[in-house]
């Protein structure tokens, strides 16, 4: 064989490794089990190229090693413009979301890694009778 002919297989394998590699870390999802549940914060249509969809999701819970609650929000994109719209009338409900993960990001995509599919659960939002009173007067 010449070096010209390994030179070429070299290259052509080094090409071939590199578009499975951005095939996997774009489009193959690390995984896609996870559903996160909490209150639908807002779903916004935003961007300046890729228009994407993006909404955040506040769980609150215990921390560990901290007192009291904690609120944790939870940011993700979503790539179906009618599960969008679906969520921007659910704002402030309480939600599960199905989500996939993936290593990289893509810009038509969204900003997030996390990229939801569908939704699992929904529930209103609701004010507890104390909260509409008044807390009494104190001097």
């Amino acid at each position: 064989m010449t070096a010209k002919k390994v030179i070429t297989i070299i290259a052509a394998i080094i090409i071939a490794g590199l578009l499975i590699f951005g095939y996997v870390w774009y489009f193959v999802p690390f995984s896609d089990s996870g559903v996160k549940a909490g209150t639908l914060n807002n779903v916004k249509h935003k961007g300046v190229v890729f228009k994407t969809y993006e909404g955040e999701l506040i769980q609150s819970g215990f921390g560990q090693g901290m007192q009291g609650l904690q609120s944790n929000e939870f940011q993700f994109s979503i790539d179906d413009s009618d599960l969008a719209k679906k969520l921007m009338g659910m704002s402030g409900q309480n939600v599960k979301l199905h989500y996939k993960e993936y290593y990289g990001r893509l810009p038509w995509r969204g900003y997030s890694k996390f990229v939801v599919d569908s939704i699992v659960s929904a529930e209103p939002f609701e004010v507890h009778k104390d909260m509409n009173e008044m807390p009494p007067q104190t001097e």
